[in-house]
């Protein structure tokens, strides 16, 4: 008869296809993979059902290979190893419960599962009169895969990372066991978890500090590049509870745009921001003109010109009407007027085959104004070559803010030993560009963009967003992180996941394995 272990694997072989292993892609769609060798794709049903199967797994396959996936907020192939992998969709998985935030308290508590977004946690917690603040991001990723990847709001004066909203996780482990992990910053598994990069396992419910829904404004100024460059760049951030730059290199501009609370009773408005949205045409006249921007340069001039000038404007409608917002400042919901989302009569840029390239990288707020000197710099040295270079996406290229918070892998921990003083801040530059969709879809002057990449690692100290980056830019900046916080991050790691299923790129090139 056989053993229960032996019918085990077979009725988990009988669940696995033979067929050759295919590429799970980004959000972007197919032709563009995060993960090259998937047997299969498991549409998680509950937190039990995910543990089942990884619990499965580990008993049963030889070197098995497990990733979560979320909603997206991934560019680049680098969410997998390279070796047979099963994905698990948590999209599913979004039960909110447990509100806890009594009349007049300053905070309170929700669960969250997996799968949930911000969006969906937004209109939850709105109807109920709360937020979760301003430890929140786009609207289309899961709080799961947003914790995991240390994403942030831009902010100096509050708390920005979403991590630092969480108050506990429930995590599954590398042999199907769900731990609670409890917020304690002298704990180094609190530490581990707090940006994981999904390697301790499978973070599949969440515990957020959750605040008195508010109102806020949104304003925006239009500036002389030499007015950010030369000038005071914390003092334009740090004032106001969220706030950041969009840098228009050809034109030498800056848009600086910054939000605070105000009354509820101040305002009827109720503005709602275009994130990602576009029109039809609007998208088929951007990839027209982009696409051949791949061999004009003229092409990116005018580009950028039009992307300023619709940027110059609020990107709001007025939610209650759907009606365009034509001044600013616009006042809203806390969620709304920060993220908002989709427009109802619109579809996400990337549906009409807008898809860009990234690279992001964080850097002490004390080197800000060197750092985007520098960059300067690489344009102008362009331009003596008779060369024009631009920026190639909508709201240009986005200088963000975070504020100090402690963890092992975070963009904006402190206390490393690259001697440099991350305490007050970092600065984020998060410089996407159009990927041509003819030819080879290399960008225009595609060299420029590796330079710019290699010049800001080699000479900065700097760490990289961990969805937003190349295999090649984590490799380089590997000599930029703290040996020490690694050497700890692994410790937890081999606790956790002493068998290594949840690796994937990111960890080996970071030598955690």
């Amino acid at each position: 008869m056989p053993s229960l272990p032996s019918l085990a694997a077979a009725a988990l072989a009988l669940l696995t296809p033979t067929a050759t292993a295919f590429e799970y892609h980004t959000f972007d769609g197919p032709g563009f993979p995060s993960c090259y060798n998937v047997s299969r794709v498991h549409n998680a049903t509950s937190i039990a059902d995910m543990a089942s199967l990884v619990k499965d797994l580990a008993a049963t396959q030889s070197n098995p290979r497990v990733r979560a996936a979320g909603k997206g907020h991934m560019w680049y192939d680098t969410q997998c190893s390279d070796a047979w992998t099963v994905i698990i969709r948590t999209e599913n998985l979004s039960e909110i419960g447990d509100l806890d935030l009594a009349s007049g308290a300053e905070s309170g508590s929700v669960w969250v599962e997996a799968g949930v977004t911000f969006f969906q946690l937004a209109e939850y917690l709105h109807a109920r009169g709360a937020s979760v603040g301003y430890t929140l991001t786009n609207w289309n990723i899961t709080f799961g895969g947003s914790v995991a990847m240390g994403a942030h709001r831009s902010s100096i004066r509050e708390d920005s990372m979403v991590a630092a909203g969480v108050l506990a996780m429930d995590i599954i482990d590398g042999k199907g066991e769900v731990r609670r992990v409890v917020r304690d910053e002298g704990d180094d598994e609190w530490l581990a978890a707090s940006t994981s990069l999904g390697l301790l396992g499978i973070i599949a419910r969440v515990q957020l500090r959750v605040y008195p829904d508010t109102k806020v404004y949104a304003e925006q100024a239009t500036l002389d590049e030499k007015d950010v460059l030369d000038g005071d760049i914390y003092g334009m951030i740090a004032p106001y509870a969220t706030a950041n730059f969009w840098w228009w290199p050809y034109k030498r501009k800056f848009h600086h745009r910054y939000y605070d609370t105000v009354p509820a009773s101040s305002t009827s408005q109720e503005g709602f921001q275009n994130t990602f949205s576009v029109t039809e045409l609007e998208a088929i006249t951007a990839r027209t003109m982009l696409d051949s921007g791949k061999y004009l340069a003229t092409s990116n001039m005018l580009a950028e010109e039009i992307f300023f000038g619709l940027w110059s404007k609020p990107n709001f409608r007025e939610k209650t009407t759907n009606e365009e917002i034509k001044e600013w400042p616009v006042y809203g919901w806390n969620y709304d007027v920060l993220i908002g989302g989709l427009y109802p009569d619109q579809k996400a840029e990337w549906e009409y085959g807008l898809a860009g390239y990234t690279l992001e990288l964080a850097f002490p707020i004390t080197l800000a104004n060197k750092m985007m000197k520098r960059v300067r710099q690489l344009f102008d040295d362009e331009l003596k070559r008779g060369i024009v270079m631009t920026a190639t996406y909508r709201s240009g290229i986005n200088i963000k803010f975070g504020k100090a918070y402690f963890d092992f892998l975070g963009q904006v921990t402190y206390n490393t030993s690259d001697g440099a003083d991350w305490t007050k801040g970092a600065i984020m530059f998060d410089f996407p560009s159009f990927r041509p969709t003819i030819g080879d879809h290399k960008r225009f002057n595609e060299q420029f963009y590796h330079r710019v990449a290699n010049t800001l690692i080699d000479e900065f100290p700097c760490r990289p967003h961990w969805t937003k980056n190349t295999r090649e830019v984590f490799t380089r900046s590997v000599k930029n992180l703290d040996p020490d916080h690694l050497r700890r991050f692994k410790a937890v790691r081999e606790r956790f996941d002493p068998q290594g299923i949840y690796r994937n790129v990111i960890g080996e090139i970071l030598g955690l394995y």
